[in-house]
């Protein structure tokens, strides 16, 4: 899979507003046949920033995502309301979903 982590400094302004102002990406996005998931955090330590955990199937699951309609208004529509260009991890993992956390495994 593609496992991606971006974080996103938003401009204070707008810090309050972002999962509404993001909303309509974040949808379109989870919809899509190749998106295993797409989740929003906000930063314990900069209200203002956000981190994205996203991740899709394969290279062809990530093109599509890339050249659709609703990524291509997000490049239009979401810049005006960040402090900064977005910071990002790519990455190809071998596995298709979480795995467990062994060190901190919780017992019955």
């Amino acid at each position: 899979m593609i496992f991606i982590t971006a974080k996103f400094r938003v401009k204070p302004e707008h810090a309050e507003n972002w999962p509404e102002i993001s909303r309509a990406f974040t949808e379109a996005t989870r919809a899509e046949p190749g998106c295993l998931w797409y989740d929003w955090s906000r930063s314990l330590a900069d209200p203002n920033e956000y981190v994205l955990v996203e991740a899709f199937r394969d290279d062809a699951a990530g093109a599509a995502h890339v050249g659709s309609d609703h990524f291509k208004a997000a490049q239009r529509d979401l810049p005006p309301y960040l402090a900064e260009t977005p910071r990002i991890v790519n990455a190809k993992v071998d596995q298709n979903d979480w795995a467990e956390l062994g060190e901190l495994a919780v017992r019955d």
